[in-house]
């Protein structure tokens, strides 16, 4: 994937696992919730080893828009409502931590790390937004609605939460992998009695993290039932002088924007693999109204893991495998969540707990409806009489003509042309005719 963050940025060259190895901590996944566990972890004297499948940073990491803010897509009013306060109210302090967290890493390095308000905007629904300046009041947090909207001239007002960030995450991924004993090109075929298996060597722990995007164990935990891959389209904007604050609109498939220097950073999207989709059209309108001499720069597509009830899942792999730990379902707010995900593990393995362990807990209850459909649709999928297959768990794949990939809908697999894994939960590839 080429994006902003990619260009001019050497790649890593971490060497792959040869040979059998040990460690307290094994953490499967070098994107920048792994790389951030492995960081804690190491700082609290672990002994660590952290196994990527392909480049550190280089998959969905390399795709955010780098926005580290604890205003995220999920409405915390509707948080309150649906799961109570107190998660509301943890979920906001967890990842209000998280931002101050980045703030005194990222002081320490070269990695483009700017403060900047965050706002959700709104074109048509003012209403939603006074309630959730409320609920966010009565939580203790100082947010306040305004109707200044940069680059959106109709919008009706925006929840403003002041003192977020944003950086170049392959920068600061750079400079806090340093003295983490790394194994690139080395995807994980099974674990198996605390050991990790890949194609050349293996390692053994005390303690796993699986960190890679979609878990792969599928007999534990059933993320592929409780979770759903989507995928937003980004385009770089070169000659737009710099915003004084990162935005998202308030609708699934809105618009999101943040300036990278003099660099514009502006996306849409919220459709499934092997969907065609035309969200680089409307970005292309918005950006013609905006900057029409802006010259584009690059583009590019991401694909996030979202959870049913917009919360990610952090914690123990399963209640039958205690020693093993998940961070997943970000939905698509992967800074923060990432550095929740980091604190939380790390407390949690060195023998503390985390005061958010039960807001982020993978074992906390589902509403009936949303697991029924996405059931649902994943049945629909499988049932499909089409080929090929994906080797995940056997549904139809769609072939992606503008992406020239093959896609899955139900759980997200993508596949090159030739049938080679692009992005799991599927461990292996697929023949294509």
């Amino acid at each position: 994937m080429e994006s902003i963050w990619t260009m001019g940025m050497e790649e890593t060259g971490y060497p792959p696992l040869i040979g059998e190895k040990s460690a307290d901590v094994l953490i499967i996944g070098g994107g920048m919730a792994g790389v951030l566990c492995a960081h804690a972890l190491k700082s609290a004297g672990a002994d660590c080893v952290l196994l990527e499948a392909g480049r550190v940073g280089r998959s969905v990491t390399a795709g955010t828009t780098a926005v580290i803010s604890a205003q995220h897509s999920t409405l915390y009013s509707d948080m309150a409502r649906k799961c109570g306060v107190d998660t509301a109210k943890g979920y906001l302090e967890a990842n209000l931590r998280a931002v101050e967290d980045f703030r005194a890493l990222a002081g320490k390095m070269d990695c483009d790390f700017e403060e900047r308000p965050s706002l959700m905007y709104t074109k048509n629904r003012p209403e939603r937004l006074h309630k959730e300046v409320r609920t966010l009041n009565a939580l203790g947090f100082d947010a306040a609605f305004t109707t200044d909207v940069p680059l959106v001239p109709d919008a009706q007002g925006a929840v403003v939460f002041p003192g977020m960030a944003q950086f170049h995450p392959l920068k600061f991924l750079r400079a806090i992998s340093e003295g983490v004993t790394i194994y690139e090109h080395s995807p994980v075929r099974k674990i198996k009695r605390m050991t990790a298996y890949t194609d050349a060597g293996s390692v053994r722990a005390k303690k796993i993290i699986v960190a890679s995007h979609f878990p792969f164990m599928d007999r534990r935990g059933l993320y592929f039932a409780k979770m759903r891959q989507k995928r937003e389209c980004v385009v770089a904007y070169e000659g737009v002088p710099p915003l004084p604050v990162t935005a998202v609109e308030d609708t699934e498939a809105g618009m999101f924007f943040r300036s990278y220097k003099n660099t514009l950073l502006l996306g849409c999207g919220n459709f499934i693999p092997g969907k065609e989709s035309d969200e680089f059209s409307k970005i292309s309108k918005f950006k013609e109204r905006a900057f029409p001499k802006a010259r584009e720069v690059c583009r590019w597509v991401n694909q996030d893991c979202f959870t049913l009830d917009g919360i990610p899942y952090i914690g123990a792999y399963s209640p039958a495998t205690p020693d093993i730990f998940v961070a997943t379902g970000f939905n698509a707010w992967g800074m923060t969540s990432s550095m929740v995900a980091a604190k939380l593990l790390t407390a949690k393995i060195t023998g503390s707990e985390s005061p958010y362990g039960r807001v982020f807990d993978p074992a906390r209850p589902m509403e009936a409806l949303p697991l029924l459909e996405n059931a649902a649709s994943s049945a629909g999928h499988l049932i499909t009489p089409t080929v090929p297959r994906c080797s995940h768990l056997g549904c139809a794949l769609k072939y992606n003509k503008s992406e020239g990939t093959w896609d899955c809908p139900c759980h997200g697999s993508r596949f090159s042309k030739d049938g080679s894994v692009i992005l799991g939960p599927a461990a292996k590839g697929i023949k294509v005719k």
